[in-house]
């Protein structure tokens, strides 16, 4: 006994089953595509990244003009505080240790060294853009002009106790990758003229715009 072959049928299965391998293989080269999209985007993320920690105790020293053209000088792995009656100066001497250039947005002092992140808009703007290059040596400067202000109380309260604590915003060329890191200022041996040494260390980093790299 002949069997009927109904060649419509096998040719409606034969074009279901090519249109299934289609979308199969499309699923996968787009998933593909996806993850090569992905990770050359984490490629070029990390070749903007920036992070700044203490410079180094031999890099050379810096001399930065404040706003009303005051001046300071800053040596490498050091701060420079000067407090008054009226304002409190600081200027830190930072490294670039990120594949790319750090622009600094702005500075915070939070009450203590173990204060949670404030926000953002809580952060005061540099009235300048400043830049520290990946791989070299920068500096940040912090002016605390308003003696009632909570910032003046957390300078000099500081100052004349263990030390304070500065939270500097800062982030890629591109405006994003945003950091927060938290230095801290404390004072060392005095000098041969008695001054004091004013140490500078890093405590902790904070990604805005990244996941964290702590649970």
């Amino acid at each position: 006994m002949w069997l009927m072959v109904d060649w419509v049928l096998i040719s409606n299965l034969g074009t279901a089953l090519g249109t299934t391998v289609l979308a199969v293989a499309t699923f996968i080269s787009t998933r593909s595509a996806n993850r090569s999209a992905r990770l050359a985007e984490r490629a070029l993320l990390n070749g903007l990244r920036p992070i700044l920690l203490p410079s180094n105790w031999s890099d050379a020293p810096q001399k930065v003009r404040f706003m009303e053209g005051k001046w300071m000088v800053v040596r490498g792995g050091h701060a420079a505080l000067e407090i008054s009656d009226n304002a409190v100066y600081l200027l830190m001497s930072v490294r670039n240790a990120g594949a790319g250039v750090a622009i600094l947005h702005g500075w915070h002092l939070p009450p203590d060294s173990r204060a949670p992140l404030s926000p953002v808009e809580e952060f005061h703007r540099l009235t300048r853009d400043i830049y520290v290059p990946a791989n070299d040596a920068g500096f940040c400067q912090v002016a605390i002009r308003d003696p009632e202000s909570a910032d003046f109380r957390n300078a000099t309260a500081g100052a004349a106790g263990e030390g304070f604590a500065v939270d500097v915003l800062y982030g890629d060329a591109e405006g994003s990758q945003r950091v927060v890191s938290r230095f801290f200022i404390t004072p060392g041996p005095a000098g041969h003229d008695d001054d004091v040494d004013w140490l500078l260390m890093v405590s902790r980093h904070w990604n805005l715009d990244l996941p964290a790299p702590r649970g």
